[in-house]
């Protein structure tokens, strides 16, 4: 009898860990051919969508590509915002996202892969301002207003990095840095990836001097948090890529540093 009991129990152990198995979206993405990607299209140089050929490019992109093409599947990518970017992964709109701020927040809801990148926050304003504001406290005054997207992370950081400040929080497909170019808001935050290219497109634009950036942050791709065979892969995948070169190749040619 005892042995039939433990038969039974490693019976029940095997069972729930091959319905695990069946379940992840790894066998999902094999069974059907296809991985599904959440991307916001908005994010230079990570992830910018081309509304004319409905087509993506950037950094995110070609780690996407290289990843679907290990796992020799088609790829797909979702497009999503920032306010709907854990949603669609926990209702299994797509399998994965591509780069996100790992934060608490977000982690409460979704599973995160290791990261494979760090980026940290900085203020941008217009270039005739210089004069007025020339580090973080020099926003952190009631007559500055600075602006934020809906559902990413510096839409908390505004709020803490400026406490004494007017906040003015837009939603997709509006962006951040379009209040301050139209002169609705005296600054914006951002990474300081995004703050380097946007510099370069907006000549009318600069980044504050700080003496420091502020809350440097590892990003990673957000996952079904429930999933472990699924992150289990993607983050072998991330390993290897990370030891063969990939991921620093990747950097130096979107310019992912000053």
């Amino acid at each position: 009898m005892r042995r039939l009991t433990l038969f039974s129990a490693a019976l029940v152990v095997m069972l729930a860990a091959a319905q695990a198995q069946a379940q992840s979206a790894l066998q999902d993405i094999l069974s059907n051919g296809v991985l599904k990607v959440g991307t916001t299209g908005d994010w230079n140089p990570m992830t910018m969508k081309d509304p004319a050929t409905n087509t993506y490019t950037g950094y995110d992109i070609d780690v996407m590509t290289e990843l679907a093409a290990d796992l020799g599947v088609e790829l797909e990518f979702v497009p999503t915002d920032w306010k709907t970017l854990v949603s669609g992964v926990t209702s299994k709109k797509y399998h994965l996202t591509g780069s996100a701020s790992i934060s608490p927040a977000r982690a409460k809801a979704a599973g995160y892969s290791r990261s494979y990148f760090s980026l940290a926050t900085v203020p941008l304003i217009l270039s005739k301002n210089a004069d007025r504001f020339t580090d973080w406290e020099d926003l952190n005054k009631a007559d500055v207003t600075v602006a934020a997207t809906l559902g990413t992370t510096q839409e908390n950081q505004v709020k803490q990095f400026f406490p004494n400040a007017q906040y003015k929080i837009v939603e997709s497909p509006a962006r951040d840095f379009q209040e301050v170019l139209s002169g609705r808001a005296d600054a914006h935050i951002t990474s300081n990836v995004e703050a380097y290219k946007l510099v370069e497109k907006y000549p009318q634009m600069m980044i504050v001097p700080v003496s420091a950036p502020k809350a440097p942050t590892p990003i990673a791709m957000l996952m079904p948090q429930d999933d472990q065979v699924w992150i289990n892969y993607v983050n072998t995948w991330i390993a290897l890529k990370e030891e063969r070169g990939f991921f620093a190749d990747l950097g130096k040619k979107w310019q992912l540093s000053n």
